[in-house]
């Protein structure tokens, strides 16, 4: 059972800030009007994936990693290490930043920290996000968030289809309107919000915001952490190694005509982003075609895919 790719039914969750791209670009039967995002392989309690094909249909990947460790090689962690969605900012975001693992653990009831990283699928022309901040010190940074000085304390970049960015725990961040980005995390729904345009609910109620854990947790002052992309070109297919750290590794597959996979990780999880083709093992073709997420298992030693595609790829990295 090994050999058997596992495709997953996405779990979609609705936002203040979110729209219909979700729809309207991958073709997905999604809630409302407002859904933000598509939670596309997952084994959180907040949202879990289901398998749709194969002997484990409807399992959850939640369910596959407590009783079945052999598909993943036997990783050594206590829960499934990372979560792949797909975020469609119809809005601004709200600011916000994420906890390391060490600070989860202590105040968040044993949840992982949130260390993440986005490609960007689609956006606006001349769109924009926010990454990092200006404030030099804790005391700065406590001032200007205090007499919400946000237009000076905040760091923007303009983005465009294509690119990448990795954000680590401790960093300022939020999309802004018009993209649509794939994120690559950890396993974790812990957020911490420092500002949020002062938007009210349906109810006319603001959100929750989170300002001393906010504080306790920003990288002061911001250090932009970038990876040089390494690329390979095949007779087949480009691949990209956007980010290959202690938490994951990042490519993007763009596949052109076929390449043959050799499977050297635990497992990986795919996500196709554009095009269609099909995924060949010894036993069976499985078609493929824009908005699907699959898993590769551990012990899955060759595989082809083929066609005009673009996939983004990750795996866990091995923490002892």
């Amino acid at each position: 059972m090994n050999n058997i790719p596992l495709f997953f039914a996405p779990v979609f969750q609705e936002r203040i800030w979110g729209g219909s791209r979700l729809r309207e670009q991958f073709g997905y039967d999604i809630p409302s009007e407002r859904t933000g995002e598509c939670w596309a392989i997952s084994a959180h309690p907040n949202g879990q994936t289901t398998i749709v094909n194969g002997p484990f249909q409807g399992k959850t990947l939640g369910e596959l990693w407590e009783n079945h460790p052999e598909l993943f090689g036997y990783f050594p962690s206590d829960r499934f290490p990372l979560l792949t969605k797909i975020l469609d900012a119809n809005a601004d975001l709200s600011v916000q930043v994420h906890p390391n693992d060490e600070y989860a653990l202590t105040y968040e009831h044993g949840e992982l920290g949130k260390t993440e990283c986005w490609y960007i699928i689609d956006c606006k022309e001349g769109a924009e996000l926010i990454y990092g901040h200006h404030a030099k010190t804790k005391e700065e940074l406590r001032q200007m968030m205090e007499e919400g000085h946000w237009h000076d304390l905040l760091r923007k970049v303009r983005i465009r289809p294509g690119d990448f960015f990795y954000v680590p725990s401790g960093t300022v961040h939020a999309l802004c309107e018009g993209t649509l980005v794939l994120e690559t995390q950890q396993s974790s729904d812990t957020t911490y919000r420092m500002y949020d345009y002062d938007r009210v609910d349906e109810n006319g109620n603001k959100r929750e915001l989170h300002l001393d854990k906010a504080l306790d947790v920003i990288t002061v002052p911001h250090v932009d952490v970038y990876y040089e992309p390494h690329v390979v070109q095949t007779s087949g297919a480009k691949i990209t190694t956007f980010v290959q750290n202690e938490y994951f590794t990042v490519q993007k597959w763009d596949i052109e005509r076929e390449w043959i996979v050799e499977q050297t990780d635990r497992f990986l999880l795919v996500s196709v982003i554009h095009g269609e083709g099909e995924l060949q093992t010894a036993q069976e073709t499985y078609p493929l075609k824009k908005g699907d997420h699959f898993l590769i298992p551990y012990s899955f030693d060759r595989f082809i895919v083929q066609g005009q595609l673009q996939c983004i790829v990750s795996s866990p990295t091995w923490r002892k």
